[in-house]
C-alpha cells in the first residue's frame, strides 16, 4: 500500500527491476485515475505483487476482484504518510480483510501514536522494530549549501541560484501551494521554463507536468516540500543539493 498514485507507480517499476529475475513473478499497480476494468483484466490474469493505493484497493475488494485470503505479506508504505492523507480507515478495512497467517511490514519516516496503535493492533507481539540512522545527511555524490535569506528576497535568490548554477534541471519546493503557483509564473516571467506541481491540479495535469519534465520540455518544477513530520517547512533558509558529475 502507497499513499499516492506516483508512489504506487514507481514502487511497482522498482519492484519488476528485482522480479526480472524471479520468472512468473508479475507485478501490477492499481490506483485512482486509471481505467478500472483493465486492472481487473491485469488481475483476472494472474498477479503475484499488487502495489496500490488504499481507495482502489479497497475497490477491489468491494468487487471481489481482489481476494485477500492468500494473501502472504502486506507492507504498508510511507505509513504516516497515509494516515496524514486521511487512509486509517481505509489501513484498517485492509488489514481486516487479510488471513490470519500473514507478516505485515510498515515503514514510516516517524512513529506516532496513531501508527503505534496500528503496528499494536495488526502486527504480532514479537514484531521487531529497526530504528535506521545515517550517519551522513547524503551520499558522498551530493553536496549540500543553504544560504539564510528574508522572505522578500526569495525569488531574486532562486533566480541568481539558477543562472550561477546553470542545472539541466530542478526541484525547487516551496511551503504552500499558493507559493508553488506564484513561485512557477513568476520564473516563467523571467524566462525560465518552469511547471507548478501541487495536489490541488487534476491528475491529468500533474501527470502532464511530469511528462514534460522527463521529456525536458521543462527544466524546473516547482513543488510543496514537506518535512519529516508530514507538516510543511516554514524556514528562510534556502537548500542547494548538488549533484556532482
Amino acid at each position: 500500500l502507497c499513499p499516492t498514485r506516483e508512489l504506487a507507480m514507481q514502487a511497482a517499476d522498482d519492484i519488476r527491476d528485482f522480479a526480472k529475475y524471479m520468472p512468473g513473478v508479475k507485478v501490477l499497480a492499481v490506483y485512482g485515475g486509471q481505467d478500472i476494468s483493465r486492472q481487473i483484466r491485469a488481475l483476472s490474469a494472474g498477479v503475484q505483487i499488487v502495489v496500490g493505493t488504499p481507495g482502489r484497493v479497497m475497490d477491489h475488494m468491494r468487487r471481489h476482484t481482489l481476494r485477500l485470503e492468500n494473501i502472504k505479506t502486506v507492507v504498508l508504505d510511507e505509513a504516516d504518510e497515509m494516515l496524514d492523507m486521511g487512509f486509517r480507515e481505509d489501513i484498517e478495512t485492509i488489514l481486516e480483510g487479510m488471513s490470519q497467517e500473514h507478516q505485515t511490514a510498515l515503514f514510516s519516516a516517524t512513529m506516532p501514536k496513531p501508527i503505534l496503535e496500528i503496528t499494536g493492533k495488526y502486527q504480532k507481539k514479537n514484531t521487531v522494530y529497526l530504528h535506521l540512522q545515517t550517519k551522513e545527511l547524503t551520499i558522498p555524490l551530493v553536496k549540500q549549501y543553504y544560504y539564510e535569506v528574508s522572505r522578500k528576497n526569495k525569488e531574486e535568490v532562486v533566480s541568481h541560484l539558477l543562472d550561477y548554477y546553470n542545472p539541466r534541471r530542478s526541484l525547487i519546493f516551496c511551503n504552500t501551494k499558493k507559493r508553488v503557483d506564484d513561485l512557477a509564473e513568476r520564473l516563467n516571467t523571467r524566462g525560465y521554463s518552469a511547471q507548478a506541481l501541487h495536489g490541488d491540479m487534476k491528475q491529468s495535469s500533474r501527470d502532464r507536468v511530469m511528462k514534460l519534465f522527463r521529456s525536458r520540455s521543462c527544466f524546473f518544477v516547482v513543488e510543496i516540500f514537506a518535512n519529516e513530520t508530514g507538516g510543511v517547512v516554514s524556514t528562510d533558509k534556502f537548500r542547494v543539493i548538488q549533484k556532482l558529475d
